[in-house]
């Protein structure tokens, strides 16, 4: 059988031998057979393991798609995400200072989405299996915290009521101050009987909410996370940092950009992750594209104690960023979706905003707006890359830019 060289990892932590052939579960260094099936490799043997090898920690490793790295070493991973992001950044012609990578532990991830469907016997939920729509189910997963793991059985229970025989839930299920916040999509339309079904389900279940197709069905203890000194119930289902180490990562790394200055603008600020907590010591005028997102941050503001002034505006960044000159603010917070947030900063790198704190869940798009702010006279300083998507591809990273 023939032999192949694993030369390098993509950016979807797959090995690359030569064609390119993308071969899952490899290292580089590695030399493995397998048969070519398209650009894939596949019945993939290792014939020369890597140093960098590892035993997997979790046993779910080779049948769940929910990890693809847990056959690397820690210090491998970690060397590997931050050459992504340097190879991103290299590929614009900028080189910067890289602060050292902070890692979340495992079984930190206070969110999951989880996938269930009906079986013949009752059952099931679990992840996926790698590029397959077989569900794995994963009692010992390494990634999930331990509070959040019940959201396995919640899962099942709910498919077993509100799943087609032949349908799919995604229950995506959140770890809140009061217990668990489920939201589900996929599953049976309501009507009355079955609304009064979900929530007396809720009840027996001892779930903090519970959301069907973006329908409340019951709030039995309001699900709030912290922000700094406020309190925050987000919207059924909204977006959240991974992990509290991974937010706290961020949070640092935010608020040593924008030092003590007094006025800040955060745009994106979803629920407050960055408004909040810096509105301890400056005013922050707090933009998202999601008026249930700015409602939420609101009220968490107005319902805490020692807290500066805080403002919201719903507004779409993308079609209708903030113009240049309305940006009038001593520092600006910015954390986009993978997009990125070409068409706001382009009025940034036209502004006379002193720093900017750039927050990003891609590195590709943070590379091509940090190339853009470069052109309009701002320095990138240093960039922190966090890793709290533990054994997986998805990398975060802040970055200080200083108006030269």
């Amino acid at each position: 059988m023939t032999e192949f060289l694993i030369n390098r990892l993509g950016h979807q932590g797959d090995g690359i031998a030569d064609g390119p052939l993308f071969a899952p579960l490899t290292l580089p260094g590695e030399t493995v057979t397998g048969s070519i099936e398209g650009t894939q490799l596949r019945d993939i043997r290792v014939v020369t393991p890597s140093e960098n090898r590892v035993k997997p920690p979790c046993r779910h490793f080779k049948s769940c798609g929910g990890c693809g790295l847990q056959h690397a070493s820690d210090a491998f991973v970690a060397d590997w995400k931050v050459d992504v992001v340097r190879h991103a950044l290299a590929a614009q012609g900028i080189v910067t200072e890289f602060k050292p990578i902070e890692t979340s532990p495992p079984m930190s991830r206070r969110r999951a989405v989880i996938s269930a469907r009906r079986t013949k016997k009752g059952a099931m939920a679990g992840f996926h299996q790698r590029a397959s729509d077989v569900i794995v189910e994963i009692p010992d997963c390494q990634v999930m915290h331990p509070d959040l793991m019940p959201a396995l059985d919640v899962a099942k229970e709910l498919a077993m009521i509100g799943a087609s025989r032949k349908g799919e839930l995604s229950v995506t299920a959140t770890l809140s101050a009061e217990g668990l916040d489920i939201a589900v999509t996929g599953g049976k339309p309501l009507d009355g009987s079955f609304q009064m079904q979900l929530g007396q389900e809720a009840q027996r279940l001892g779930l903090a909410r519970l959301a069907w197709d973006d329908e409340i069905i019951a709030t039995l203890y309001q699900p709030w996370q912290k922000f700094g000194a406020a309190k925050v119930v987000p919207p059924s289902g909204a977006f959240l940092q991974a992990t509290e180490h991974g937010e706290a990562a961020l949070l640092n790394a935010v608020q040593e950009i924008v030092g003590d200055a007094p006025k800040l603008v955060d745009l994106f600020a979803g629920c407050g992750t960055f408004s909040l907590p810096l509105a301890a010591r400056a005013e922050v005028h707090a933009v998202e594209g999601l008026k249930s997102m700015m409602k939420a941050l609101d009220q968490g503001w107005r319902q805490s104690h020692g807290l500066k002034r805080v403002t919201t505006e719903t507004r779409d960044l993308f079609r209708n960023p903030i113009i240049a000159s309305d940006l009038r603010y001593d520092a600006a917070v910015i954390d986009p979706p993978r997009a990125g947030a070409e068409a706001q900063t382009i009025e940034l790198a036209q502004s006379k905003v002193p720093t900017i704190a750039f927050v990003s869940c891609n590195p590709v798009t943070f590379a091509r707006d940090a190339s853009t702010l470069i052109r309009g006279d701002y320095q990138l300083e240093w960039v922190q890359v966090v890793d709290q998507f533990r054994w997986s591809c998805h990398i975060e990273v802040v970055g200080k830019f200083v108006r030269t």
